[in-house]
């Protein structure tokens, strides 16, 4: 049997990127993937830039759009965004084209890529066996990039402490007029699911269309949020179309992202963005973090562990943290939230979207002692001007 320096779970983005980063410092790794290359993966597909250029090779032959302008809509309102930039705001892919071709490039470096290949137990040790419904594997390390569900953090021991919220998502056919109508621009719109917001996602051929909820545990119909969003789309007739629900979690797990030498990246760690839900930028830069951890520790468990901590904390974790407060704000505060928006929402939109490029994050600089005395309209009401304050081009403060 064959021992790894490193065994990645899960071929998307996270773990492919991973694998690709270990194989291009020398390290030997596998990925294991459940299913068989390529294969359709729920996703609304929309790739912001801030994503695309951490890829480290052009991905232009797996793009089947490019957007430089976004609307954003709220429900109930008249108020409309519209946002340019002279970069790719959005570039729209399919997850099987994306994922086959970053995991090609992986391979191309020397990566094995085993398909078919089921997670059913792991047993630990200072090298890990990996058994699989087509036999075991061995590696040092771990990277579980296998998604929400991540069955690979319950095998290590990780309890659920993520806010995972539902989605549902179509891949829709339209007539011509329509498709032409609503292929222009790609298009959000914020509270026509209630705490939530569903998307116009054009692609090559057809258009992806989806309804997801923000706040968790709450109980709506998103089927039925789905059809009437087709009603505010001005769709008539559908050709075809295929659902798909997924979930995605919106915060990070709390209690560490290294346990058994397991490393979690992407959704198994919860680090979607907690605003808008868009997974695969902070998908692909934790996977290669973790990986920069592996190969910069010369292969020490402890010290990867150490850097992939400090990594994340440097990089990804406080923005996620304020993406956290700044959704509660968004979805669950509408009146003053939109009070501030019709002064504000250029701007906001604007802010929004270089966020999306990579220009800027959300506020890192929020003191835990203030983000802990939020409590009641008041607070909420306050913590809301002052993010909205330390947005405005007149304010000396980085976002």
């Amino acid at each position: 049997m064959k021992i790894f320096d490193v065994a990645i779970i899960g071929s998307g983005p996270a773990g492919a990127s991973a694998a690709l980063e270990l194989s291009k410092n020398g390290i030997s790794t596998v990925i294991i993937e459940k299913e068989v290359l390529p294969r359709y993966k729920t996703c609304g597909g929309g790739l912001v830039f801030r994503g695309r250029k951490s890829v480290p090779f052009d991905i232009a032959t797996v793009i089947e759009k490019e957007f430089y302008e976004v609307d954003i809509y709220f429900g109930k309102t008249d108020l409309k965004f519209t946002t340019k930039n002279d970069k790719p705001i959005i570039s729209m892919i399919m997850r099987d084209a994306f994922d086959s071709l970053i995991v090609e490039k992986a391979k191309e470096n020397g990566v094995t890529l085993l398909q078919n290949h089921k997670v059913t137990a792991i047993s630990f040790g200072d090298i890990q066996t990996i058994h699989t419904s087509e036999g075991d594997i061995q590696a040092k390390f771990i990277i579980a990039g296998d998604g929400a569900l991540s069955p690979i953090a319950k095998m290590a021991g990780w309890n659920e402490t993520r806010t995972i919220i539902p989605a549902l998502e179509y891949e829709v056919e339209v007539c011509s007029a329509d498709f032409e109508r609503l292929s222009k621009n790609v298009r959000f719109d914020v509270d026509i699911v209630p705490y939530g917001y569903g998307w116009c996602f054009p692609k090559k051929k057809h258009l992806s269309i989806g309804v997801g909820i923000i706040k968790a545990k709450q109980k709506i119909d998103l089927k039925k949020c789905y059809h009437e969003y087709l009603k505010v789309l001005g769709i008539n007739e559908i050709r075809n179309e295929e659902s798909h629900g997924f979930v995605i979690p919106i915060s990070p797990r709390t209690d560490s992202f290294v346990k058994r030498n397991v490393f979690l990246i992407g959704d198994s760690a919860g680090f979607a963005d907690p605003v808008v839900a868009e997974g695969i930028s902070n998908a692909i830069i934790s996977g290669i973090l973790a990986a920069q951890s592996i190969v910069e520790s010369n292969l020490d468990a402890d010290l990867a562990s150490e850097l992939y901590h400090k990594k994340l904390e440097q990089k990804m974790l406080p923005e996620i943290k304020t993406g956290v407060i700044l959704s509660k704000f968004f979805y669950e505060q509408k009146i003053l939230r939109n009070l501030f928006i019709k002064k504000y929402g250029q701007h906001l939109s604007d802010a929004m979207v270089d966020v999306f490029i990579g220009h800027r994050s959300y506020p890192k600089d929020l003191k835990t002692s203030i983000l802990s005395k939020i409590k009641g309209s008041f607070f909420l009401m306050m913590f809301l001007k002052i993010t909205i304050l330390t947005s405005l081009p007149e304010f000396d403060i980085i976002l």
